[in-house]
């Protein structure tokens, strides 16, 4: 895929994920307004299980429509796998972009929100996610920079290593509070004592040693391929 069409593709791509994320921050207002009256806070407020399904579908109805796109996009795996991380990150930051102006939250980039809900609730400060939104933009113009015959670059194992991993570390930073109450709890079979504390949540304090760890482990990886494209140039 000639340079040419790439860009062309990505500022397709932008649009997308702009209008996406207006999309889903329409939602949240609307789910916000219903729920949370006065305000976004914690605890969470219990859903009707009609509407808990249904956002959970939408959920995965979302990242559905951006490997969609992706597909639709790249010419071939590490492309497409490129197009979805750009979609991914312009619709996230875009998301509380427009949050910001339609309701005016967060009130800053060190609130607490809601970032994903399956298998458990995902929670942490604006700002983790907007951190890596912009790393997942960065790393995919960089995959996307390679132009030559075959427009491809291999990507080794260990790479492939240190974005998982780092990427799983991170995941068990947004999780590790309601994992923990289920693991706790679950030894004592008491499910509604169980759904009490769950529901009663009230994070405190985000845990950034191991945010960082896992960020530093993606930054690894995306630098170990940023050296292998620099060679590849040569």
């Amino acid at each position: 895929m000639a340079m040419k069409q790439i860009k062309y593709n990505l500022i397709v791509l932008a649009i997308f994920s702009i209008a996406m994320g207006f999309f889903e921050s329409a939602v949240v207002v609307y789910i916000r307004e219903i729920y949370y009256p006065n305000g976004f806070e914690f605890p969470l407020v219990p859903f009707e299980i009609k509407i808990l399904v249904t956002e959970l579908l939408r959920e995965v109805a979302t990242l559905i429509m951006l490997i969609c796109i992706a597909v639709i996009t790249g010419k071939n795996l590490h492309q497409r796998f490129a197009m979805f991380l750009f979609s991914f990150g312009i619709w996230d930051i875009f998301y509380y972009i427009f949050l910001k102006l339609l309701i005016d939250w967060p009130a800053s980039l060190l609130t607490w929100d809601i970032l994903f809900l399956l298998p458990v609730p995902w929670i942490g400060p604006v700002l983790a996610p907007c951190l890596l939104s912009f790393t997942m933009i960065t790393f995919a113009l960089l995959l996307l920079s390679i132009n030559d015959k075959n427009n491809s670059i291999n990507i080794r194992w260990i790479d492939w290593l240190l974005l998982i991993t780092g990427s799983l570390v991170i995941i068990g930073s947004f999780t590790k509070d309601y994992f923990l109450i289920i693991f706790n709890l679950s030894r004592g079979r008491d499910v509604g004592s169980m759904m009490d504390n769950l529901q009663q949540l009230v994070p405190t304090e985000y845990n950034w040693v191991i945010f960082f760890i896992g960020w530093i482990l993606i930054l690894a990886g995306i630098y170990r391929i940023y050296r292998k494209i620099m060679k590849h140039r040569i």
